[in-house]
């Protein structure tokens, strides 16, 4: 019984001590506004990249399918 009570208490103490961990100041914060479509910019990084990396992925998963069989 003493065993899980350490236990219990030491696994309130970890949720206690990352729950009030200091947040870095130097690192970028999010940005509140979402993502604007009138802008190239992001068109390009947000739709069109990610389209492009699941296309080259089932091309080349194609090709290995045909190269193995």
């Amino acid at each position: 019984m003493k065993i899980l009570k350490n236990m219990l208490f030491s696994v309130i103490l970890l949720i206690l001590a990352t729950s009030y961990a200091q947040k870095p100041t130097e690192v970028p914060k999010p940005s509140e506004k979402p993502i604007d479509l009138t802008n190239p910019a992001d068109i390009i990084i947000y739709i069109i990249l990610p389209l492009c990396a699941v296309l080259l992925f089932f091309i080349w998963k194609g090709k290995q399918k045909r190269k193995n069989q």
